[in-house]
Formats: structure tokens, C-alpha cells, sequence
């Protein structure tokens, strides 16, 4: 076995199970594919998000935007969105029902935990 793998970051996200080893995979459409441990994922945002907010009962979710600028905002204070921008960080809470909306085309990365995890249809 290779002890260092490459990674196309652009077509994969990465699966950090809870015996902290890391499996690279490629997303298929629809709803995430929850894990039992965390997946960091490399996004191009170019549209707001695919559903109407989503909650990770799991552990605490974190959002990091590398360029362009998102809105998030939580469900137990929906007045105080928070705009983020390039080199910006957010945690969302575990239990914290949470939207993100694009304001400008951007590039993030998300480090989000499972297995459980629930998300509401636009």
C-alpha cells in the first residue's frame, strides 16, 4: 500500500473515520454521504445551498472559506447571520439547524461529522 496518496481535492472529499485513518472518495448526487467519523470537503460554491438547512447531531461542524464571501445563519438566532469572507471561519454547534447562502461565488472547505445527520427540502 502507498504511504502517500495523491488527491484530487476538486472531485473528492476526504472521509476522516473515527479510527483517524483517511479514505479519499468521490461525492454522488443528492444528499450527503454521512460517515462515522468526519468528512472535509473542498467546495466551489456557485448557488446556494441544495436544501432549505441541515443539523449534524453528531459534533460541531466547521466552515472555513478560502475566496469569495458566504452568509450562515443559525436557527436559535436567525436575526444574526454571519458573512464570511476570504481566510473567515465559523463552528456551528452540534444540534445548531444552520443555512448557508451564497452572496458571491466562493470556495470552501467543511470538515462536518456523522453518521447522523438531517437536512430540510427546499
Amino acid at each position: 500500500m502507498d504511504q502517500i496518496v495523491p488527491v484530487d481535492v476538486t472531485r473528492s472529499v476526504l472521509d476522516l473515520n473515527r479510527d483517524l485513518s483517511v479514505t479519499p472518495r468521490v461525492p454522488r448526487p443528492g444528499p450527503p454521504q454521512r460517515i462515522d467519523g468526519m468528512t472535509i470537503g473542498f467546495v466551489s460554491v456557485t448557488s446556494d445551498a441544495p436544501h432549505n438547512g441541515e443539523v449534524h447531531p453528531d459534533g460541531d461542524e466547521i466552515l472555513y472559506v478560502i475566496a469569495g464571501r458566504l452568509r450562515i445563519v443559525g436557527e436559535s438566532n436567525p436575526s444574526k447571520a454571519i458573512e464570511l469572507g476570504p481566510g473567515d471561519a465559523c463552528i456551528v454547534r452540534k444540534g445548531e439547524w444552520h443555512k448557508l447562502t451564497m452572496v458571491e461565488p466562493a470556495q470552501l472547505i467543511h470538515i462536518t461529522p456523522g453518521p447522523r445527520g438531517d437536512y430540510r427540502s427546499l
